[in-house]
């Protein structure tokens, strides 16, 4: 970023944001970002490629010896993915005031660790947090390049996608108490399984979510079992469930029904629950003046494109709600991502940066 002319700072979320400043100080920002993490055995450019664009536009823009009418800021989110503690949107969740000691208090890794403690050991101060927050009023728009992590447009050979709508999600673990006996020697009508209650349950949800036939996905992609020995029935089972539509009713049914085959199961044998809330956000559409500027850019530029879902979550979805915000995708080869072999061609980005640089010099 400083490379780039940007006048940079890490704020108290642990976000790093650059700066290059318009003439006119009073006149809302313009601002571009991603995120700097990744998730675990990911690769190379999920988040952080977004955040090179931005910082190759400010490039662009001091090189071409564009004036700036208002301040184009460029943002390294900070935990976008939530992987350490089931969360998400870290950063983005700053920089909107929706963190404060309650927040960072509430939510533990694996081993015990908090957002609290977490952040104290990184050398941040967990206590300013809330300072954090930006004027969205001093916003005119927020912009993000990144790979599309599906297959669309490589499968289609499509140059770019043009995002119009974000999906909402809501993401929960779920922890089932049963009873450790004997595998042996328990009899089956008077054991209180919980991987049997829970697995009940999870064998369901993709169904729930293949019936609405819309793109509405469900995924239950952790599980751990206490004590997991394969002679002892389990005592807990924790597993988590992310649910995510571009329809809110959608993702309210499914999570509706998640809550009731458990305490039908849980009753049958009695065990009990608990379903913890991690993430909740509404889905998002972006918006339509600055996708139909970026559509006619990619036409002067002679790139192929097609107006898309965007079935992953973004620092977007959250910003997306209070300030107009637009997306544009590069293709992933054969569709991959969240793993190592995740690629977008540096060619592609180009054109993303292109397209985009566009459209910022234009909202001057």
């Amino acid at each position: 970023m400083q490379e780039a002319g940007l006048t940079v700072h890490n704020d108290e979320a642990g976000n790093v944001i650059g700066t290059l400043q318009g003439e006119d100080k009073g006149a809302p920002a313009i601002v571009m970002g991603s995120h700097y993490d990744s998730v675990v055995n990911g690769g190379n450019f999920d988040g952080i490629a977004g955040v090179v664009c931005g910082i190759e536009i400010a490039r662009l823009i001091r090189d071409t010896g564009v004036k700036l009418k208002r301040n184009f800021t460029v943002i390294g989110f900070c935990d976008e993915e939530g992987m350490r503690f089931g969360t998400g949107f870290f950063g983005s969740k700053g920089i909107l005031g929706q963190l404060d000691l309650e927040y960072l208090h509430k939510y533990k890794d694996k081993d015990g660790i908090s957002i609290y403690e977490a952040m104290k050991q990184y050398g941040l101060m967990p206590g300013s947090v809330e300072k954090a927050k930006m004027d969205m009023d001093k916003i005119k728009a927020y912009i993000e390049i990144h790979p599309e992590q599906g297959p669309v447009l490589d499968a289609k050979k499509i140059e770019l996608g043009l995002v119009e709508c974000i999906v909402g999600m809501q993401r929960y673990m779920v922890t089932v108490n049963g009873r450790a006996d004997h595998a042996g020697t328990t009899p089956m009508d008077m054991r209180i399984d919980a991987v049997d209650v829970s697995t009940k349950v999870i064998s369901k949800i993709a169904d729930w979510a293949r019936e609405k036939n819309d793109g509405t996905v469900a995924t239950t992609g952790f599980m751990r079992v206490c004590p997991s020995a394969m002679n002892i029935v389990a005592e807990k089972v924790e597993f988590s469930i992310d649910v995510r539509s571009k329809h809110e009713e959608n993702i309210r049914d499914i999570v509706s029904k998640i809550k009731a085959a458990l305490k039908t199961e849980c009753e049958k044998c009695g065990a009990t629950y608990e379903m913890n809330e991690k993430l909740k956000i509404s889905p998002v559409h972006l918006n339509e003046e600055m996708l139909s500027k970026l559509a006619k850019n990619c036409e002067a530029r002679g790139y192929s494109y097609q107006r898309i879902l965007s079935g992953a979550g973004h620092d977007a979805l959250p910003i997306g709600q209070v300030v107009d915000t637009v997306m544009v995708f590069a293709p992933s080869k054969d569709g991959r991502s969240h793993c190592p072999v995740e690629w977008t061609e540096y060619s592609d980005l180009a054109k993303a940066v292109a397209i985009t640089y566009d459209l910022i010099i234009d909202m001057q």
